[in-house]
Parts: C-alpha cells; sequence; structure tokens
C-alpha cells in the first residue's frame, strides 16, 4: 500500500529567474534603526489562514517564514543555492556527515542559538508525524560539536543537505517552543526579526521586532497581519489604505491597482492538473492520455492568467533557468482510448482565485472530448486531506517546485513516487521511482540537473501529472512601502528593510 503521509499545504509553486541576492532575511539598508510608535507597522494580508495552529512543520511553516519569524541554519540564494542563515558556514565531513558552524545568535526568548539547542530542534523535526516534506525519505540525526558546531549525521549520503535544511519546515526553535508534547508553539521562540506575540486564530496575527535580531534591527516597529483568503477583499483592502502590502493579488484585480502598486515576480511555481493514476477513470493509461490530449494549455497563460504567466513547458518552467537547455521528450506515454462519456470527479481550490477559472477551462475542454466532468470547488484546506487520500479523479494544483528544498530532485520523490508524501497524482511507477532514486544519489549540480529532468520525463510520459501554466505572482504593495522582498520561492516577504 502506497503511503498517504499528510505532507504541508500548499506546496503550490514552480519557476526561477536569476534575481541578485539572497532571499533569506534582507530588503534595503537592513540593520537601521527603525522609527517608533504605530505609524512605523507594517499591515499585511496573506492569502492562506493557518491551517494546522502554526506548527512549522507543515502548510504554515511558509506563514511563519514570509512574516520574518522563523529561519533556519541555511538560506536560499535568488540561484537557488544555499546561502548562509544561522550557520555561517559549513563543511562536509565524509559521505554521511556534515559540520555547521552557527553565528552569534538569540532567540527570542533570549536564551542563545547553541550546538545543542539546534540539534535537539532538528530532532524534533525528524520526529514529527507526519515528517516535514523536506525530510520525506531522510534520516538525520543532529548533535553538537563543539562550541558552534553542529554536527548532522545522516543514514545514506545526502549531497544537497545545505539545500534541505533552507526548508522553511526545518525552522530553528528554542527548546521551549517543544514544552507541550502535543504540539510546537513557535511565538516568542524563533530567531527571526519578528516576534509573534498574538495569534487569533485563523484571523490575523500580531508580531512585534526582534531588537536583538542577529541580521540587525528591523526598520518597521512590527506587523499587524491578517489572513484573507478572498483575493478581491485583499485588493479592495491595498486599494483602500487598509493594508501596505497585500501578497497574491489576483488577476482579474490587478486592473485595479495602481500601476505602482502592482509587483509582479516570476516564481517556482506551475499550475498543473494531476490525474488519479491509482484508483477511478484515470487508473486507465489510456484514457490519462486522452485527458492530456484533450488540453489546449496555450489558453491559460494569455487568457486565464491575462499574461501574467507563462506557457507550459514541463514541471519545471522557464524561471527554472537550467531546465529548457536539458528538458527531453516524455518516455513511455500511452496511446489515448476514447473517452465514451467516463465521468470523473474535478477539484481545485478558491484561496488562488485563478484555479477555479483554470478548473473551468479544463472542464470544458475535457467535456468536449467526451468526458463527464463534476466540479468541486472548496477551501484548500478542506480540500487537501480528500486530495492526498485519492478521493479525486483530477485535481488542478499550484505548485512550488522548489519551495520544501530548494533542490529540483525532491519535489519529484514528494510528488511522483509510491511512498511520496505530497502525491496528489497517486503514481506509483517503478521506472519513476528508479529515475528518481538515482538522481537523488547524485552530489555533482549539472549531472543532478540532468538527471532530473531524465525523471521528469519519465513522470511526464505517465500523464499523471499535465503541466498547465508557469505563474507570476503579483504582490500589492502600497507608495508608502519600501524594501518588500519579492522572493521567486515565495518563503520571503518582510524583512529588516522593508518599511513605510
Amino acid at each position: 500500500m502506497r503511503s498517504h503521509r499528510r505532507s504541508r499545504l500548499l506546496a503550490p509553486l514552480l519557476l526561477l529567474p536569476l534575481i541578485a541576492g539572497c532571499f533569506s532575511s534582507g530588503g534595503d539598508d537592513s540593520g537601521s534603526d527603525g522609527k517608533d510608535g504605530d505609524d512605523s507597522r507594517l499591515r499585511v494580508a496573506l492569502a492562506f489562514p493557518p491551517a494546522e495552529n502554526l506548527s512549522p512543520y507543515g502548510a504554515d511553516a511558509t506563514l511563519l517564514s514570509r512574516l520574518g519569524v522563523t529561519e533556519g541554519l541555511t538560506a536560499l540564494d535568488a540561484n537557488g543555492s544555499a546561502a548562509p542563515a544561522l550557520a555561517e558556514s559549513w563543511r562536509r565531513d565524509g559521505d554521511k556527515v556534515w559540520e555547521f558552524t552557527l553565528r552569534d545568535a538569540t532567540f527570542q526568548d533570549g536564551s542563545d542559538v547553541t550546538p545543542a539547542a539546534v540539534a535537539d530542534s532538528l530532532t524534533h523535526a525528524t520526529h514529527a508525524k507526519p515528517a516535514p516534506a523536506a525530510l520525506a525519505g531522510v534520516s538525520l540525526s543532529a548533535k553538537a560539536g563543539g562550541e558552534r558546531v553542529v554536527r548532522i549525521t545522516t543514514a545514506e549520503p545526502d549531497p544537497v543537505l545545505p539545500l534541505r535544511l533552507s526548508s522553511p519546515s526545518l525552522a530553528v526553535l528554542s527548546g521551549k517552543a517543544y514544552g507541550d508534547k502535543n504540539r510546537v508553539d513557535p511565538v516568542g521562540h524563533a530567531t527571526g526579526p519578528f516576534e509573534l506575540t498574538k495569534v487569533n486564530g485563523a484571523t490575523s496575527a500580531t508580531l512585534d521586532r526582534f531588537d536583538d535580531y542577529w541580521g540587525g534591527r528591523a526598520q518597521a516597529s512590527g506587523i499587524d497581519a491578517r489572513f484573507i483568503a478572498d483575493g478581491t477583499a485583499r485588493a479592495n483592502a491595498l486599494r483602500t489604505g487598509e493594508l501596505d502590502i497585500a501578497e497574491a493579488v489576483p488577476v482579474a484585480q490587478a486592473a485595479t491597482l495602481d500601476e505602482k502598486t502592482r509587483r509582479d515576480t516570476a516564481t517556482t511555481r506551475t499550475t498543473s492538473l494531476l490525474l488519479n493514476a491509482s484508483s477511478g477513470v484515470f487508473e486507465d493509461a489510456g484514457l490519462r492520455a486522452a485527458a492530456r490530449g484533450a488540453l489546449d494549455t496555450s489558453v491559460f497563460a494569455k487568457d486565464v492568467y491575462e499574461g501574467y504567466a507563462d506557457p507550459s513547458a514541463g514541471i519545471y518552467g522557464p524561471a527554472v533557468t537550467w531546465a529548457e537547455g536539458k528538458r527531453t521528450e516524455p518516455v513511455g506515454r500511452a496511446a489515448a482510448k476514447k473517452p465514451s462519456g467516463a465521468t470523473i470527479n474535478l477539484a481545485t481550490y478558491d484561496n488562488r482565485p485563478e484555479l477555479p477559472e483554470v478548473a473551468q477551462v479544463v472542464k470544458q475542454q475535457l467535456e468536449k472530448a467526451g468526458f463527464k466532468v463534476k466540479l468541486t470547488v472548496r477551501e484548500y484546506s478542506r480540500l487537501e486531506g480528500d486530495a492526498l487520500e485519492g478521493k479525486f479523479d483530477a485535481f488542478v494544483l499550484a505548485r512550488n517546485t522548489l519551495l520544501d528544498t530548494g533542490d529540483p530532485v525532491a519535489v519529484l520523490a514528494s510528488d511522483y513516487t509510491c511512498d511520496g508524501g505530497f502525491n496528489i497524482a497517486q503514481l506509483c511507477d517503478k521506472d519513476v521511482d528508479r529515475a528518481v532514486a538515482d538522481a537523488e544519489k547524485i552530489a555533482d549540480t549539472a549531472k543532478r540537473q540532468d538527471a532530473a529532468m531524465a525523471a521528469e520525463a519519465r513522470i511526464l510520459g505517465s500523464d499523471a501529472v499535465v503541466p498547465l501554466v508557469h505563474q507570476r505572482i503579483i504582490t500589492g504593495v502600497a507608495d508608502s512601502v519600501q524594501g518588500v522582498i519579492l522572493d521567486p520561492y515565495e518563503r520571503t516577504l518582510v524583512g529588516t528593510g522593508t518599511r513605510r
């Protein structure tokens, strides 16, 4: 039986532009004294409400990192490489051991970031149920290795461990965060420039500046965050001056904002149609091929996303700049069969407002080809469990393929292998598993990329995933605000230099 470990959420996304800089904490003028008083607080709206009580191990991990609350040993730079964060340097000691040297840093509860504290935090992550996506298929142990050194040992050689540790789900928290055995509490126990001080369920949160942040004192005195799932409401609140920053402005609302307040950024996110390859109509590879052949993907970037997207190229889109030159034709595709009125249950979520429209277009195209389609649209947190359990025949998902680790192979293992923790497509193919496993063993960057593309060809050949469009994200930013972090990986949004 396939394991359906409930991964974190909205692992929606894909692409990767070469933008200078590191997206770990910055903005401009980081470290300068910020203004005091309410007028220096930032008012921010996020699209996804907390789904797991702000656990760092699931969907909510990116909420914490985007608000500048948490960070890990490493971060991702603009080229997708591991960059220093709480660890200022690292080295490999043999095949299975890495040593990370810590910088001087303090937890928000006043305790020091020590090797023992870091090792304890990572140990808790390894015991989390379900396991964080960044640790899917990986067994590691951490221990103090000196006054400033953490030694991490993996059961098998892990050539991308520094990338893996950049995941928001492997944020380092103080020992007090683990006082309740039933939950991890990030409030006041993280290391980022902003400290959570109050959480009002799934509606809002209050954050204050953490003055002892190792990267310098943030210029904003705090953040008043609101979780607003309705994209039109986010755009309206920005337009009327109630917000300073609104993430994920719907394409349909972009034109209502002044041009100066619209920032569109290529991201590492792809929207795809996932077909349930293990049960129901699409267990038949011939009908999956028929569904893929029925879709005209050229309409999504131009019409649904009104130019704020790129036409589909594969699992990795054009912003992953190395991918196009390495891409090969899909391998092992079945011949298409006639749908003959086969009925399918198609689902998507409305947190990202374009997705229901994408699903409507998919529905129309499939029906034109001879399928009968029932469409379900709900808020993401009310769909994820059913999707991971294979209760839908097809699912429209926006997936950030580099969110979890920055490693292009990791998303393939998570989403398309028999034991993958986020395998909504329910794909279990021995040739795919073998190709992914081969890629996971490779340390050389260029060769690992080649192997990832070979695995992509196998996955696309299964027709369990049909890439539809590669997205750009629109962030609404008030004229008075500077230093918003337009991160292609969508891990960060505000940093020390974000201010108004």
